[in-house]
């Protein structure tokens, strides 16, 4: 009798295991709890008050990964109890490249502290930009030797774009020479920007397979739309081709996706709604 039981006790729980915990996993994905690779880009609620504030907000909003702007004049310290507080995960930080040509290892130091190993060149000062392709040349093995050195230290490096990078050279983009010409260098391809630029996010996603670290989901609005945000909308509020960016995002490798708006008038509705597109759309 105690050995019926036990079996039938057993086929229960198998029964349980098979059926039940993936319906709940996914539920759980669905919801963003679990590993779902969606974070939010921390510059998009610069203005919103505190960093205590913005770290509340995005938690609200139901993130749980940011994207840091540098060390946001906190010490590591402050910046892990607030991330803990708010049960945030700094997946990476956008960092100047003339902070990482002056003081990398601070910066190393700090981020190591805060458990993120992900460090990427936002922006390049007028000043910096390379206007031949030879100097863009010059620049990807700047960054190729910086990415090198910096993995020695335990982090990677990655490059996000805006839109000058498009700008072609003998019929190549200079972001597609900084690539090519920098091995060691995660990319961060920003799709609105890509779009901006008059290049297909798609077809870059589907050239560097393996090398795309995230894409910054933000959309492209039509000039007379939301010209006050300077034509940025919440990701598939937008003109972007999504239903071509996912699969190929999905064939790139384990790509994060990264809410960002660089001028948005409401913050929490552009975050949330921007999150919710994803969820639905991202396969993971």
């Amino acid at each position: 009798m105690y050995l019926k039981r036990f079996w039938r006790l057993s086929l229960l729980i198998a029964l349980f295991t098979l059926n039940v915990l993936p319906s709940l996993a996914r539920a759980d994905l669905e919801a963003g709890k679990g590993n779902m690779p969606i974070a939010l880009q921390m510059y998009t609620l610069r203005n919103v008050g505190s960093l205590e504030e913005q770290f509340a907000m995005a938690n609200k909003a139901g993130f749980n990964a940011v994207e840091l702007v540098g060390d946001h004049n906190v010490s590591s310290d402050e910046m892990k109890t607030l991330l803990e507080k708010y049960n945030l995960k700094a997946i990476s930080a956008h960092v100047q490249l003339a902070n990482l040509r002056q003081d990398s290892q601070s910066i190393v130091a700090f981020n190591h502290a805060i458990g993120n190993r992900v460090l990427i060149v936002p922006w390049l000062n007028p000043e910096d930009r390379p206007d031949s392709a030879q100097a863009w040349k010059e620049m990807a093995q700047e960054l190729d030797n910086l990415a090198r050195y910096l993995k020695k230290q335990g982090m990677t490096l990655g490059y996000h774009n805006h839109d000058f990078e498009m700008k072609k050279y003998n019929g190549k983009t200079a972001l597609e020479i900084l690539f090519d010409h920098a091995p060691n260098l995660a990319i961060e391809l920003d799709m609105a920007w890509v779009t901006r630029g008059g290049q297909d996010p798609a077809r870059l996603l589907k050239k560097y397979k393996g090398r795309v670290f995230a894409v910054h989901a933000k959309d492209h609005a039509p000039i007379g739309i939301r010209d006050d945000e300077m034509n940025f909308a919440p990701a598939g509020e937008g003109i972007l081709t999504w239903d071509e960016i996912f699969p190929a995002a999905e064939k790139a490798g384990k790509v994060w996706f990264i809410v960002e708006h660089d001028a948005a008038k409401d913050p929490y509705a552009i975050i949330t709604t921007a999150r919710k597109f994803l969820l639905k759309n991202v396969n993971r």
